[in-house]
């Protein structure tokens, strides 16, 4: 019996093969056929996640797809998107329009169809995958830990939504430059950050992963927020009419398919955000249209369930809807929007976010990078008590960290006008909190 089905196995492999050597991808690049976008046509045998990669691969080179046509009935996959970047202008170098070619093209390589989208492997730093309750100063009190365990922080990515929070974070040894292979101290590190998302209640839910393998970060951080089950609904998650995504799900009988209509207000990585949602709650898309009108997003999807079915019960089109509007929120960065661009260096987050909690602000969303020595990081931040953030803290803030160092890049309305007090009184305040912020970072330097 085992022999049969690893002959079967085999065979189904090998029949894959053939179809993709008779019919290689293909992509074809069009900058002439719309007069405001890049046309990029993707033509392949068609497999579950196919049409998530082709978006991901997007997505990651910071383009914005302003509309799609999918069709994927069958065993073949046709795609169509028109695509901008981040300008509004047409993809013209050379380098992302051979990159996007290689990377759905005939020289692109396949393996299976359990090939894992963006999973690759590497030992250059650990990854810790953080989830629990969100509570003010968290990712200031985590990255506190990270850097009394002598881990420095080289990428991280936090979200916030729905009083939970999920952090992929990278991270490698102090000493060595390189990732932490130690059991024991790893085994210390998770014990440490669980204790920390933890806090005071002992008793709620918490969960660290350490491990050396890398998963496109994003998909990571949907897939664990919505594990911890952050698309339930709660006294806290009430939105206004107009502020919640309209997202419908009926079944198209006829043809044994559910259609799911969205309308929301545009944003990047929106189209990401759902697919990749649908794909990993296991549903195949079929058919698609995606279409933006000015600051608002159309999109519609012809689903079934991977085992044929399309929605069969009103619970479960209450969950994929709910789903769905977690996955499009969870990206929505509420807060002032600052950016910080300096010299990495240990214990950099630590300090900053730090300066953050002591001024009562608290992260909604942070992005962490580091390149060729420098650290370029994008925080949204919100007042502690739901206040809106008061200007004269930011101007403060700006002045501890240095004014050229951490800029904003909000919209004015997201801060509260300074009030019309002493500026001498304002001047030294600042004076002597820039001095405790030099003599910490003495303290650091020799500790």
């Amino acid at each position: 019996m085992e022999m049969n089905m690893s002959f079967s196995h085999d065979m189904g492999d090998e029949y894959e093969k053939f179809i993709r050597r008779m019919n290689p991808p293909r992509v074809v690049i069009d900058n002439e056929a719309c007069k405001n976008a890049t046309v990029i046509r993707v033509d392949c045998a068609n497999e579950h996640g196919i049409l998530l990669e082709v978006v991901q691969i997007l997505t990651d080179l910071n383009l914005i797809i302003n509309k799609a046509y999918i069709s994927a009935d069958g065993n073949w996959f046709m795609d169509v998107f028109n695509v901008t970047d981040q300008d509004g202008n047409k993809i013209t170098d050379e380098g992302i329009l051979d990159y996007i070619t290689k990377s759905r093209g005939p020289e692109s390589c396949f393996t299976s169809a359990m090939r894992s989208v963006g999973v690759k492997q590497t030992m250059d730093h650990t990854e810790i995958e953080l989830t629990g309750s969100d509570r003010p100063g968290l990712l200031s009190e985590l990255s506190a830990v990270l850097k009394h365990l002598k881990c420095n922080v080289v990428n991280a990515e936090v979200w916030t939504h729905n009083t939970r929070a999920a952090a992929v974070i990278q991270v490698t040894d102090e000493e060595t430059g390189t990732s932490i292979t130690n059991l024991e101290r790893l085994s210390r590190i998770k014990e440490l950050l669980c204790n920390v998302l933890k806090g005071s209640n002992k008793s709620s839910l918490a969960k660290t992963i350490v491990s050396h393998s890398v998963t496109h970060t994003d998909r990571r951080l949907h897939q664990m927020m919505f594990a911890d089950r952050d698309y339930e609904q709660t006294g806290d998650d009430v939105l206004e009419d107009r502020q919640r995504p309209n997202v419908d799900v009926v079944n198209w009988y006829d043809k044994d398919y559910s259609v799911v209509t969205i309308r929301c207000k545009d944003r990047p990585k929106l189209l990401f955000d759902t697919v990749c949602t649908l794909t990993d709650m296991g549903y195949v898309v079929f058919h698609a249209k995606i279409d933006t009108e000015g600051p608002q997003s159309y999109q519609e999807y012809y689903i079934r369930h991977v085992d044929g079915s399309p929605v069969k019960s009103d619970a479960e089109r209450q969950r994929v809807t709910q789903c769905l509007e977690a996955a499009i929120k969870r990206r929505v960065s509420e807060g002032l929007k600052l950016e910080l661009c300096t010299t990495d260096r240990v214990g950099l987050l630590s300090d900053v976010t730090r300066i953050f909690r002591e001024n009562s602000l608290t992260v909604s969303r942070a992005e962490v990078t580091t390149k060729d020595g420098k650290a370029v990081n994008t925080f949204y931040v919100r007042d502690a008590s739901g206040y809106p953030v008061d200007a004269k803290t930011i101007e403060f803030i700006r002045q501890v960290i240095g004014q050229t160092i951490l800029k904003v890049k909000g919209s004015p309305e997201d801060v509260k006008s300074v009030s019309q007090e002493s500026p001498t009184r304002f001047l030294f305040g600042g004076l002597f909190k820039s001095r405790s912020f030099v003599n910490f970072s003495l303290v650091r330097s020799y500790s």
